[in-house]
């Protein structure tokens, strides 16, 4: 077995090099396996890992997800908690389709029908776990404990069985619908996508409005004159234009009869938009409306296509048609848009689809046929062809470019269309309030998350569409006869006994060629499958296989107690997980029993974004970020660990990723640890105490500060703020090393009862530190305890509040500003430390006055080399803006100066020892040009100098 042992402490550590060894250690040692064993199965903690997809490879995002779903379980695990972790993959849907697609030159779904589904998802399979390796690799150097050996994946028949037992259970709920709505499609794809995926590809773009005219048939409706008057409707969406049956305008606004600049040409729009509409042209109003004196006026079609549709082409009033832009008149094509299907459904009209599911207008539009209406590469370029026709025929009034935001499919970036389609859906609508009512009981971090990002979502929650038109995924479990009857299976068992056939694999090829006959009818499966975010929302059923295996098991470890993603799983994962399972937790005989309805998690870490140092997305084309392999073999994965766990990324902010700033955390954190442990093993040959009994200050501080410190950091990770508990870290490894080391060094020397305690300070904070940095901590606990035994299989360490001496830690605070400032004054003054002085006044503004131990006045003379230092104090509102202020007495007199000699001429001595690598315990013969003859012993004693002698210059030699 490799050795983590260092036997040269004075050889510089290879921080990337050595964390190689501790990975050979764990996996040598079976330290992920035994933390999970040697814990009682009967204190579960869990935790839920949403699946990744392998098709592509883990960036910083990843990275971050990883180290906190790191953290947190060995963090549990050390406070004695079984905690399981097992890996799973996500293998279906669109992003795999969306690859084989490319790598096989397939454009549209009839290419794929083409081709076989057979051969097409054989082509999705083969693919899945194309990067599963560079993940192993990349999870495992990240120090990640997790199992990747007995993982899931979404695409094994006995993870889609428990799918379908999920979908039998919301259907038998009747929650399951099948419905004709508006919703997003991508034309690519052929397919319709949920509201949360629509919210994930909105993006800025450049478009094409039109003000469209729409000429009354009786124009006498509205005035006497013979010119022709037209209605002015404006769109952003012109390729909607040839689908338009009827024109909406607000019962409250006030409309107007206005001529133009254009003879014989009369146009009605709302008069509050007026000035926008006709801008410096001339014009003037003819005639004032209120909008019910509009209704139900007829128009003349700006297409023909679709002329003779009954009951269409006239005005209706709308309250959603607004005057914050356009002309207070929108046109209406019932078949793209929710209020516009909502209008055609409440004046019956037929659905008019002029654009098919491929997103490309239908043979009814005979003038632009097969034509698509949103082509990815180029958006406006069919809009481009529409408003040449309408300019050629008339009816355009104006165009204008605009940018908006406008919804992408968010895998192959094909911008959406709202279209009136076919699905299947989860009636979440119906049990909203539940929904509600179970988020107020997990707790969220950052907090706001609850009522802010999820709550609102929740509050507007619309039914779930969870059928895609697609190939690659679990099948509906539905089959249908042809009149319409349907037959719902749960199980895999189910499917046999009615089909009459094995079933070993529930893909679409296989499960198609099953029928099922019943009661003199034929059923077939229906062809859709479920969206693969309903499949990794019932991973918590699935991954256990549940109710089939594991049952017990499951239902004594539901709900998790954690879960993290990123802050877009607020609309995707986490609220997919939230949707089932309070569904299936719910009702007077719920399918998973519980006390009462509950969400599957109850604490989530919501992390931010990742992106480069100049705050632009993350881009491999940019190349705008360094690679994060390169990173971690360049400063180790502790300090990038530890630089992700400090920064708002973990309360759902955003970083730009500086890897100037992973170097810093690795000298601050990880090489001054490393240092100050160095320095304990060289300086101090003791073992750490186990039950410290400080009586000098600085360890009586330091046992008090260590104690604070676990009962702080103890209290942030139970409340799974690791932002707070990385300042707490830090701050301590600071003070250790730049305060209590520092002061203490020269005593170490003669008091093996502070080296004791010391050790054991660097014992606890190595294990308080180990589930954020478990690398670094692991070398020190190995070399410092030299157990064998892994840090991470011992136990959290308690906090002794009785050895808390919370007075004494605000004198030494207060002693660390005194000393600072001096230093500042000396600094202002161009005095060394070195120089002794004699005197210093210090005021005070506190509440209490304030009666310094003696030995923290002693510490502190000691510390800024004054002779006497005196303290007065001020009521705080005499200076609220102060804390204190100092004064030093800048007189040097001949004795300070000798003494102040005297110091300058031990660093000399001390470096050159350190020159010649003569060893801290040698002797030494010192020659000097000269000293102030009243500190010769002082010279000596400090310098290890056996014989002290005058010469020319400074010599040092080492005695045997």
């Amino acid at each position: 077995m490799k050795s983590l042992k260092i036997t040269d402490y004075q050889k510089r550590l290879d921080i990337p090099a050595n964390e190689h060894k501790v990975l050979d250690f764990w996996d040598q040692t079976d330290a992920f396996k035994k933390s999970i064993e040697s814990r009682p199965e009967s204190k579960s903690y869990v935790f839920y890992d949403g699946p990744p997809f392998a098709t592509g490879l883990p960036h910083y995002g990843h990275l971050v997800a990883s180290t906190t779903k790191d953290v947190f379980p060995r963090y549990w695990t050390m406070k004695g908690y079984r905690v399981s972790r097992q890996w799973g993959w996500d293998c279906h849907g669109l992003p795999v389709e969306n690859i084989v697609e490319k790598n096989l030159g397939l454009e549209t779904k009839k290419d794929i029908d083409d081709l076989g589904v057979d051969k097409f998802n054989d082509a999705c399979q083969s693919i899945v776990l194309k990067y599963a390796t560079e993940w192993k690799k990349t999870i495992r150097r990240l120090g990640r404990w997790v199992d990747m050996e007995h993982d899931y994946k979404t695409m094994e028949p006995w993870y889609m069985e428990s799918l379908w037992w999920v979908f039998k259970q919301l259907w038998d709920q009747k929650l399951i619908y099948q419905g004709h709505k508006p919703m997003h499609i991508c034309p690519r794809c052929s397919t319709p996508l949920s509201n949360f995926e629509v919210t994930q590809g909105y993006k800025d773009v450049k478009d094409i409005s039109v003000t469209v005219e729409f000429e009354l048939t009786d124009p006498g409706k509205v005035t006497n004159t013979k010119d022709r008057v037209f209605f002015l409707a404006w769109t952003t969406t012109p390729w909607t234009l040839p689908g338009n049956l009827l024109l909406a305008l607000n019962p409250k606004t006030q409309y107007v009869l206005f001529k133009g600049s254009e003879p014989g040409k009369l146009y009605i729009a709302a008069k509050k938009r007026l000035a926008d509409i006709v801008g410096d042209s001339d014009h003037h109003i003819i005639k004032e409306f209120a909008a019910k004196d509009l209704d139900n006026i007829s128009y003349q079609p700006v297409f023909p296509y679709f002329q003779k549709t009954p009951q269409a082409f006239h005005t209706v009033l709308a309250d959603f048609v607004t005057t914050n832009e356009g002309t207070g008149i929108v046109h209406i094509a019932p078949a793209f848009g929710e209020d516009d299907f909502a209008v055609g459904q409440k004046y019956q009209l037929p659905l008019v689809q002029h654009v098919g599911m491929d997103g490309k207008f239908t043979a009814a539009v005979t003038d632009f046929a097969g034509l698509l209406v949103k082509p990815k590469d180029d958006p406006s370029r069919t809009d481009i062809l529409l408003i040449k026709y309408l300019a050629s025929h008339d009816v355009l009034f104006s165009k204008q470019k605009i940018t908006h935001s406008y919804p992408h499919c968010w895998r192959c970036d094909t911008p959406l269309l709202n279209y009136a389609a076919d699905s299947w859906f989860v009636k979440v609508t119906k049990f909203k309030q539940q929904l509600l009512d179970n988020n107020q009981k997990i707790n969220w971090l950052p907090r706001h998350i609850k009522n802010g990002r999820f709550g609102m979502w929740l509050e507007n929650a619309r039914d779930w569409a969870i059928s895609r038109d697609r190939y690659w995924g679990t099948p509906l479990p539905i089959w249908q006869s042809d009149d319409g009857d349907t037959i719902c299976i749960g199980s895999i068992k189910e499917l046999e006994q009615l089909s009459g056939q094995k079933v070993t694999d529930l893909h679409k090829q296989y499960v198609d060629q099953l029928v099922i006959n019943q009661d003199g009818k034929e059923y077939h499966r229906i062809s859709q499958v479920l969206d693969c975010w309903f499949e990794s929302g019932a991973m918590p059923y699935a991954s256990f296989h549940y109710p089939f295996a594991n049952k017990d098991l499951f239902e004594q470890n539901f709900p998790a107690q954690f879960i993290s993603e990123g802050q877009d799983q607020t609309r995707g994962w986490f609220y997919t997980l939230h949707v089932l399972a309070t569904a299936l937790t719910m009702g007077t005989k719920p399918a998973i029993p519980v006390k009462e309805p509950t969400s599957s998690f109850k604490n989530c870490v919501v992390t931010g974004i990742v992106l480069a140092e100049d705050g632009k997305k993350m881009s491999k084309r940019l190349n705008n970020y360094p690679d994060p392999e390169m990173v971690m073999d360049k400063y180790g994965v502790d300090a990038l660990r530890f630089y992700l766990l400090s920064s708002p990324v973990m309360k759902a902010g955003n970083i730009n990723f500086s890897e100037s700033g992973v170097g810093e955390t690795s000298q601050k954190l990880v090489n001054i640890l490393w240092n100050t442990f160095t320095f304990y093993k060289l300086y101090c040959p003791v073992t750490p105490v186990t039950t410290p009994q400080p009586k000098h200050v600085l360890d009586r501080w330091l046992v008090s500060r260590t104690h604070q410190l676990t009962l702080d950091v103890t209290k942030t990770l139970d409340g799974y703020d690791t932002i707070t508990a990385c300042r707490l870290l830090q701050d301590h490894v600071t003070d250790l090393s730049t305060w209590y080391l520092r002061r203490s060094r020269d005593r170490f020397k003669e008091d093996p009862a502070s080296a004791g305690i010391f050790g054991w300070a660097l014992h606890q904070l190595a294990i308080l530190l180990a589930p954020l940095t478990p690398f670094i901590t692991e070398t020190i606990f190995q070399n410092l305890d030299g157990v064998g035994e892994s840090i991470h299989l011992q136990s959290w360490p308690q906090a002794n509040l009785h050895l808390i001496d919370s007075l004494l830690q605000e004198q030494m605070k207060t002693i660390r500003l005194v000393v600072q400032n001096v230093h500042q004054q000396r600094q202002q003054a161009g005095i060394k430390l070195r120089q002794p002085l004699a005197s210093a006044q210090v005021t005070l503004y506190t509440d209490t006055p304030i009666d310094f131990n003696p030995e923290l006045m002693e510490l502190l003379k000691d510390e800024v080399n004054v002779k006497d230092i005196t303290f007065n104090h001020l009521d705080r509102s005499e200076d609220a803006a102060s804390t204190l202020k100092v004064v030093i007495d800048t007189n040097i007199t001949p004795d300070l100066q000798a003494e102040g000699d005297a110091r300058e001429l031990v660093r000399q001595i001390q470096g050159m020892r350190k020159e010649l690598g003569i060893s801290v315990d040698q002797h030494i013969a010192t020659i000097l040009p000269d000293w102030p003859r009243g500190f010769t012993d002082y010279i000596k004693q400090k310098t290890l100098t056996k014989t002290l002698t005058k010469g020319k210059k400074l010599m040092v030699t080492p005695l045997s």
